[in-house]
């Protein structure tokens, strides 16, 4: 039998969840994990425009494994986190070489595929198959963890596998489909992260947040940690024509096989470490304030230094 919050969630989904974006229409596989890839940690209306042009490219599995990866990252430009895209790529071209060309159809070996975790795995094979195997996205956590008023970051493991046992229990064995949708839907439009619509909530009355009117208080926030600095030096390298040097970085790293700038991090002096490194013969033009890029992990601040090509 479901539980009361199963069937209340599904009951407000048929009425008033979203029915329309363009990954539920004729779903399977393959557009599923596209669309899950890409909304993690991107907003639905951004995504939209980007599915739609990346379908049309690559409108199934075969047609990614076939391209050329800066195909795929050009597609990408602007969504951010591209290491996503890449393992994509990678992991298209494992399914072409390793399972005939579909998508796996069981938990374990979607997992082993590049950039696919438990619970991305869990939403193609609910979504697509309607098989009855939990999630525990951004938007999942926080609903469960207002509803059970369960303390704590959900990145400490012990809170996590708190979420993930809840999130068993709630997942039918039938309408599976939906109410994966309808969990993600309602963290995504009603228990958002700020100003939560709890007058509109279809699982309102078991809330316990909701009841201590604590809902601000759940999910813990991740514990503060001082991010440690990083520097580097980028050379933007113009020669008479005006023309701008870019190089190709290594697939591994921030920006990974993305097309950019020199980078000396050394403390050699850049002149001579473009001569040495690159042949390339150089004068400084000017060099510009430091800009910093902040990453999940640390800050980056780059010095960026304009530079003629003399030979």
């Amino acid at each position: 039998m479901m539980s009361e919050f199963t069937e209340s969630l599904l009951q407000w989904y048929r009425k008033s969840g979203r029915h329309d974006l363009p990954w539920q229409i004729d779903p399977n596989s393959y557009r599923v994990w596209v669309s899950e890839i890409m909304l993690q940690q991107t907003q639905v209306n951004t995504v939209i425009p980007y599915y739609t042009r990346f379908m049309q490219a690559f409108p199934d599995v075969a047609q990614l494994a076939e391209a050329d990866v800066d195909e795929v990252l050009h597609l990408w430009t602007g969504l951010g986190y591209y290491a996503r895209a890449r393992n994509m790529h990678k992991a298209a071209q494992m399914i072409c070489r390793e399972y005939e060309g579909e998508v796996p159809a069981d938990l374990e070996t979607l997992i082993s595929l590049p950039g696919i975790g438990r619970s991305t795995a869990g939403a193609i094979l609910s979504l697509s198959l309607n098989q009855s195997i939990s999630i525990l996205d951004g938007n999942v956590k926080r609903v469960l963890a207002r509803y059970y008023a369960i303390a704590g970051w959900p990145g400490n493991k012990k809170i996590e596998q708190q979420l993930w046992e809840k999130a068993d229990r709630h997942t039918p064995k039938q309408d599976c489909a939906e109410y994966t949708q309808a969990i993600m839907d309602l963290g995504a439009t009603l228990c958002t992260r700020t100003k939560p619509d709890c007058q509109s909530c279809p699982v309102r009355a078991g809330c316990q947040a909701e009841k201590q009117n604590l809902q601000h208080m759940f999910p813990g926030k991740k514990p503060k940690k001082i991010l440690p600095v990083k520097q580097t030096v980028f050379a933007i390298i113009a020669n008479t024509e005006g023309e701008v040097l870019l190089e190709k970085r290594p697939p591994s790293g921030i920006w990974g096989g993305l097309w950019g700038f020199p980078e000396c991090t050394s403390d050699q002096k850049l002149v001579d470490w473009l001569a040495s490194n690159r042949g390339y013969v150089t004068e400084i033009a000017r060099e510009n304030a430091v800009v910093r890029h902040t990453f999940s992990h640390f800050h980056l601040d780059i010095t960026p230094v304009k530079l003629n090509l003399l030979a």
